[in-house]
């Protein structure tokens, strides 16, 4: 049992507009680390800018708003430097996604022991609407009245290709499935990756409304839990099956599917084909893949960096700026 509560990890006001998912998230944030149980002096968040990033003003942790897209980069040297920190990433999709997508891949490539946190909304919220790397082609912002040109980013398919080793994603609204991914990211050594789905009431309302009410969750999401089977629906009466090299949707007890058939999840395993066609599930013919998708084991490298530091030093003749004076021909003046 943990001794801490909620309160331990609330400071200041919230500066966000009334319905902004920013809200739900840091209440499930400081609920997770409540729930965790690490002290408030042994936790940093750091962010980059953007409305997300305010969220560190509202933590009674360790906390820093750093510049765009560089949150990954101060997180970085915040965990190599003090490696008892449990450190939180805090991004939106624009500052994580474009100025700091370099950031993203890298530290995600590298597997350092960080929770990052991309909080999705697909639009440039603080500066007032302009499209981000996450919106859809088509979309019509104040930066593109004609609609989008291109195709967004996939945060999942990202952070697979930069050979991640963890991935979750849960909706704002949904509380409870947002705290369970977050102390799975805490558990997990190594960098995590939590997409939240949230809506920007101001610039893009709606744009996960398919899944963001629990009547939405019900019909068009699917919760991923390791070592269950992929059953999903009102009544769990749909499911997935393998279906050659891919997956596709079945109702279970129809057209010869049983329970059987249903593919079970395996968030454990090192080969990520299927997790990533999980991950990439989207459109009217498929669910939005909820819960930790991928969770696999890896050396991080807060701890090689380390380990390598007390080897190179264990070999050298000095361990100190006194010894190391010493270490050549010393004269002495009087």
């Amino acid at each position: 049992m943990s001794e801490y509560t909620i309160n331990d990890f609330k400071k200041g006001q919230p500066r966000w507009c009334p319905g902004c998912g920013d809200h739900f998230f840091l209440a499930s944030l400081q609920k997770a680390m409540a729930e965790i149980g690490v002290a408030p002096e042994d936790t940093a968040v750091i962010s980059g800018i953007g409305c997300s990033s305010r969220l560190p003003h509202y933590m009674a942790t360790y906390g820093m708003n750093t510049i765009h897209g560089r949150a990954a980069a101060i997180a970085t040297g915040c965990k190599v430097t003090n490696p008892k920190l449990s450190v939180w990433q805090i991004s939106g999709d624009g500052d994580g996604l474009a100025i700091g997508g370099n950031h993203f891949i890298h530290a995600n490539r590298r597997n350092i022991d960080l929770k990052m946190i991309l909080l999705n909304n697909r639009i440039y919220g603080l500066t007032k609407g302009q499209y981000s790397p996450t919106s859809p082609r088509g979309f019509v912002s104040k930066s593109s009245p004609y609609g989008t040109v291109e195709d967004p980013f996939r945060p999942a398919e990202l952070c697979f290709g930069a050979r991640g080793h963890f991935f979750a994603r849960a909706v704002a609204t949904d509380g409870p499935a947002t705290i369970e991914i977050l102390k799975a990211a805490h558990a997990h050594k190594g960098a995590a990756v939590c997409e939240i789905l949230q809506n920007c009431v101001i610039f893009n309302n709606g744009t996960h409304d398919a899944v963001y009410d629990k009547a939405g969750r019900l019909k068009n999401a699917i919760y991923l839990k390791h070592g269950e089977k992929m059953v999903f629906g009102e009544n769990n009466e749909k499911g997935l099956v393998q279906d050659g090299f891919g997956i596709k949707v079945v109702t279970i007890g129809e057209d010869g599917y049983t329970l059987d058939d249903v593919l079970v999840h395996d968030a454990h395993c090192q080969d990520n084909t299927l997790q990533l066609k999980l991950a990439l599930m989207e459109g009217p013919d498929f669910p939005v893949a909820l819960g930790i998708i991928r969770d696999v084991e890896a050396p991080t490298y807060d701890d090689a960096v380390n380990a390598q530091i007390e080897e190179v030093k264990a070999a050298k003749k000095y361990h100190n700026f006194a010894e190391l004076l010493e270490t050549n021909d010393i004269w002495e003046v009087k």
